[in-house]
C-alpha cells in the first residue's frame, strides 16, 4: 500500500534525492548524462527545495511507502498564469497551477503509485482555487503522455524545454479540475 502526504520543510533532502533518482525518466532517449547531470546539480539541490517548500506559491506531495515509510515519489504544484508565452496561448481555463514534478521511482512504476499521487495533487490544485492544471511533457514520453491521458489531461499545444544546450519539444497538456468539469448524475 501507499500513501501521499504533503511534504514539510524537513522533506527537503528527501525530494532532492527523488528528483535526482527520476529525472532522467523525463529526458528523450540521447539526451547527454552530462547535461542532465548538470540539470540536476542546478534544480534539484537542498537550497532549491528548500526555497519551493517555503514558496507559499508551490504545493509539494509525496508518495509513501506505507510498508516502510520510504518516499517513492513525489509531485510540485505551481500557481499562478504561466511564464512561458506558448504555454500562456495554449492553456484557457484561469486560474491555473502547473504540475511542475511528478515522478515516481522506476521500482515503483506499475504499482498504482501514480495515480494515487495525482489524484492527491489534483485534490490540491481544486482545494486552492484552481480551475485546471497543466502540464509540459517531451514529446518523446509516450509512457507519461499515456499516463496523463487516462488521468484526464488533453494535448493544447506546445512548448519547448532546456536541458543545458539541448532544446527538447513538449506538449503542453492541461485538464479542468473545477466543479464544472465533472459530469453531473
Amino acid at each position: 500500500m501507499v500513501s501521499t502526504r504533503t511534504a514539510q520543510a524537513d522533506d527537503a533532502a528527501t525530494l532532492g534525492t527523488l528528483a535526482a533518482a527520476t529525472f532522467a525518466l523525463a529526458c528523450p532517449p540521447g539526451t547527454a548524462q552530462e547535461h542532465i547531470d548538470a540539470f540536476i546539480a542546478e534544480h534539484f539541490t537542498l537550497d532549491r527545495f528548500t526555497g519551493y517548500l517555503a514558496d507559499p506559491g508551490r504545493a509539494l506531495r509525496l508518495l509513501v511507502d506505507d510498508d516502510d515509510g520510504t518516499a517513492i515519489g513525489y509531485t510540485m504544484l505551481v500557481f499562478g498564469d504561466p511564464i512561458d508565452p506558448d504555454v500562456l496561448a495554449a492553456v484557457t481555463h484561469r486560474p491555473t497551477a502547473e504540475l511542475s514534478k511528478l515522478y515516481v521511482l522506476p521500482a515503483s512504476h506499475g504499482a498504482g503509485g501514480a495515480r494515487t499521487l495525482m489524484e492527491a495533487t489534483l485534490d490540491d490544485a481544486r482545494s486552492r482555487g484552481a480551475r485546471s492544471v497543466w502540464l509540459g511533457v517531451n514529446q518523446q514520453n509516450a509512457r507519461a503522455i499515456r499516463f496523463y491521458g487516462k488521468s484526464g489531461f488533453a494535448i493544447v499545444g506546445t512548448k519547448t524545454f532546456l536541458v543545458g544546450p539541448e532544446r527538447h519539444d513538449d506538449f503542453v497538456m492541461e485538464r479542468r479540475v473545477d466543479e464544472d468539469a465533472v459530469p453531473r448524475g
